[in-house]
């Protein structure tokens, strides 16, 4: 399993932009999906996108739809997710998660990611 840190959280306005970072260990990067998660106080970890190991498939959860966006660089072994448009209601610690799927597939089931990094905190001020 690959080791996973994220890095970009911070406090911004509503309206602003962050780009979340997520550094892959190991020389497999590729072979696994990638996806972001994040909860807030509260509440329970929810699905915010994913991608696959090639960059061919992505997902999105409706709340961010348009305004976030999901992609990677296998040659940095880094996933990314942009947020624009941010919204008081996306503060949450946001997660990446990482999976050896097979066939280009992506998951939106946090029970599917095995290996998991130690979260960012976005906070959003309205």
């Amino acid at each position: 399993q690959v080791q996973l840190v994220e890095s970009g959280g911070g406090l911004v306005q509503a309206g602003d932009s962050l780009r979340l970072s997520c550094k892959a260990s190991g020389r497999t990067f590729d072979y696994y999906a990638v996806a972001w998660f994040r909860q807030a106080p509260g509440k329970e970890r929810e699905f915010v996108a994913a991608i696959s190991g090639r960059g061919g498939r992505t997902n999105y959860a409706d709340s961010v739809k348009g305004r976030f966006t999901i992609s990677r660089d296998n040659a940095k072994n880094t996933a990314y997710l942009q947020m624009n448009s941010l919204k008081p209601e996306d503060t949450a610690v946001y997660y990446c998660a990482g999976e050896p799927i097979a066939f280009g597939a992506i998951s939106h089931r946090a029970s599917d990611f095995r290996s998991w990094g130690q979260g960012t905190q976005v906070t959003v001020s309205s």
